[in-house]
């Protein structure tokens, strides 16, 4: 015997002693138990040469069959614990070499183009490196890390593990504290930084911390609070003008004579001025200035609206103004996410001390697509009273806690794992007693790959982290020391089950979905409030703050749809578009008007404790008509919404400016084909080029609600 065929087919000298090493190793794997020893190894390793002899006599064969032929030898020889330690171990080498091909295959790919699960990571080299680390972290955490069960249920798709790459090395999102951050002064790892003097100032940290803090942790940053922590500083910008002013007049000669009216609409121009060149110079860093080693911008989000004071009204007034006019060409800004809270008694109706930002807000969102509105008179937010619930863009929402204070500020999720409903529909066929087995028995699955994941999260030190906890941004994270674990911090954070295409799963077990039939919204609703009671009794039986969670499902909402038309076949109504549908929307193609999906949604939001969102989608920008626009924001909070937005295509060329529908390829103006085509995408917005396959297809496929 001279060669041995190899798996990639080459030839290669035939070496006996390797098939006596691994049975020595198949021996030693056995404790030693089983017998043993070089004079047993050689016999067995003879009969295995003489058997190959026997059945490849023209000496032609494989390492497989080699193997095979190993396997085969010890059971025959009584040695079956031998045989079965052999059989692990093959397959633990197979495991690898699998995981090393896929891995390969997936660097391959991201080197020509980096891939599209994220509308927001670019295409440059660093997003190339990012993503090329990221899928050698998942093929680990897969391979290697996570218990057999759970990275199977994964890799079949009943589950999916949100940021897998990011498994056991951070946490999602976070509201950060910035009123204390820009009070107290911050260290980002190269020295202190002091409090602000003045407003630009305050601006330009609020960004660099984003920026810090978006290094730490692989989800959204968010400021909760945003009118409120920079009202400080626009007080204090006006006291700084005025003291310029009048050191002015004095040096001038001219006290005399300029009233004390006229100094105060001075400072007050002057402020405003100075405000608003802050909150445009914010706008265009949270544009430009990346994280995660230059592969994005930080995935901000902005909430603002009910600070009546002075300072905070003009922090609004000049940040949606800011924002209306946009970046340097008249360009939609991608980022912040912007939140604008609505509430009775202060922004909400004519005559509440912000209704006029109210106003402003709208007029700006239906220019811009942003801000978003949450509705802090929803019978589950309401509950928290003075603690106003902020939401992040994606629609991630962090209030309640069993384990400490409920706030919003220094919390945020630390992870989320998705279920696949239509396959829990498809599986049961008609049987609803079966689906709700199946869905108990999954649900309770994603809260154990929940646990074990934060068995893992708790474990890490606060040297892992020297931004967010080692700034002490986490609630209960202040008496922490470099060489603590992070427990006592984010045991305040949550953990939430997220679920996608109930309307699927609806035609799946009723034949219709629930933007279609009565019956169907009411079994609909049953199963996202059964979803909700499942994980309150997990919070209360693990003491974590497990929670439910509308999942923003950007690449998941295709990948699940592939994996069952391997699996069942294209079914009617289920798997025969190349997406699911988000969450518990109604599908994006239901022809209903803006009114009645608002109507049919509105039911699900109370139940999604972790973060909901609903859409009304127009055909095109509402322009000044905000009266129409402000009757669909009403509606919501009427149907008892958390958080809405409007959608409509936002166009502008790239080389004029020129804004408003274009045509298929080129500029109606210039006739340029650089046309930045921005759409809302899981809450936030991106360009269309960035956009992957499936939701290329769901976004040409949604109904306008019109109507």
């Amino acid at each position: 015997m001279h060669y041995i065929i190899k798996r990639d087919n080459e030839k290669a000298p035939f070496d006996a002693g390797k098939i006596t090493a691994c049975i020595e190793k198949a021996f030693e794997a056995t404790g030693g138990i089983t017998g043993g020893g070089p004079h047993t190894t050689l016999e067995l390793t003879l009969t295995v040469l003489k058997k190959l002899e026997e059945k490849y006599p023209d000496k032609h064969f494989s390492v497989e069959d080699v193997q095979d032929m190993v396997e085969t030898v010890l059971i025959e020889s009584g040695y079956t614990k031998v045989a079965k330690a052999y059989i692990l171990y093959r397959q633990k080498r197979t495991d690898i070499r699998e995981a090393r091909s896929e891995l390969m295959d997936a660097v391959a790919e991201i080197v020509k183009e980096t891939n599209r699960d994220n509308a927001n990571v670019g295409n440059s080299p660093s997003a190339k490196v990012l993503q090329i680390s990221e899928a050698a972290s998942k093929a680990y955490y897969l391979k290697r890390a996570l218990p057999a069960d759970e990275a199977k249920a994964h890799l079949k798709g009943d589950i999916y593990i949100q940021d897998l790459s990011w498994y056991g090395k951070t946490l999602t999102c976070l509201q950060i504290p910035l009123g204390r951050l820009l009070r107290d002064g911050f260290n980002n790892g190269h020295g202190s930084i002091r409090p602000p003097k003045n407003i630009r100032s305050a601006a330009a940290l609020a960004a660099i911390i984003l920026q810090s803090n978006q290094n730490d942790m692989h989800g959204g940053q968010s400021y909760a609070y945003f009118d409120r922590d920079m009202a400080t500083y626009v007080e204090i910008e006006r006291e700084r003008q005025e003291k310029i002013l009048k050191q002015n007049l004095q040096d001038l000669g001219l006290t005399e004579h300029v009233t004390a009216e006229a100094v105060s609409a001075l400072v007050d121009e002057h402020t405003r001025k100075e405000t608003f060149q802050a909150m445009e110079a914010f706008i265009y860093n949270l544009n430009t200035m990346h994280s995660r080693a230059g592969a994005q911008v930080p995935f901000s989000s902005i909430n603002l609206g009910t600070d009546t004071t002075q300072g905070g009204r003009m922090v609004t007034e000049c940040f949606l103004q800011a924002y209306e006019k946009g970046l340097g060409k008249g360009e939609t800004p991608i980022f912040p996410n912007l939140v604008f809270k609505l509430k009775s008694d202060v922004n909400f109706d004519e005559g509440d001390p912000n209704y006029d930002l109210f106003q402003l807000a709208m007029k700006v969102s239906c220019k811009r697509l942003f801000p978003t509105f949450s509705f802090l008179d929803s019978s589950f937010n309401s509950i928290y009273g003075d603690e106003e619930v902020s939401y992040m863009g994606c629609r991630t929402r962090v209030i309640g806690n069993i384990n400490g204070p409920e706030v919003t500020d220094g919390r945020g999720n630390l992870s989320f794992t998705s279920i696949n409903l239509p396959r829990l529909g498809i599986r049961a066929g008609k049987d609803i007693g079966k689906f709700y087995r199946l869905l108990d028995e999954t649900v309770n699955f994603a809260i154990k790959q929940l646990i074990t994941r934060y068995n893992l999260q708790k474990n890490l030190r606060v040297r892992d982290f020297p931004f967010l906890m080692g700034q002490k941004l986490y609630v209960e994270s202040e008496d922490l020391k470099q060489s603590d674990s992070i427990e006592k911090a984010i045991k305040n954070g949550t953990l939430s089950v997220g679920f996608i295409g109930l309307a699927e799963c609806l035609v799946a077990l009723t034949g219709n979905h629930h933007g279609e039939n009565v019956g169907a919204q009411a079994q609909g609703i049953a199963i996202v409030s059964h979803m909700r009671r499942l994980c309150d009794e997990a919070s209360q039986a693990h003491h974590l703050n497990v929670s439910l969670l509308a999942t923003p499902a950007e690449q998941l909402s295709g990948r699940f749809t592939k994996v069952d038309v391997e699996k069942y076949g294209v079914l009617p109504g289920i798997t025969d578009k190349e997406w699911y549908t988000n969450s518990f929307h109604v599908p994006v193609e239901c022809k209903i008007t803006a009114l009645e999906k608002i109507a049919i949604e509105g039911p699900y939001h109370q139940y999604c404790n972790a973060g909901h969102i609903s859409y009304v989608e127009l055909k095109s920008a509402p322009g000044n008509n905000i009266e129409a626009y402000e009757k669909i924001i009403r509606a919501m909070s009427e149907a008892d919404m958390g958080y809405g937005a409007i959608n409509f295509p936002v166009d502008i060329c790239r080389e004029c400016g020129k804004q408003g529908l274009q045509n298929e390829n080129n500029c109606t103006s210039c006739g340029s084909d650089n046309i930045s085509r921005v759409r809302r995408i899981t809450g936030y917005l991106s360009t269309l080029d960035r956009f992957n396959d499936f939701k290329l297809a769901e976004e040409g496929n949604r109904c306008k609600h019109d109507g």
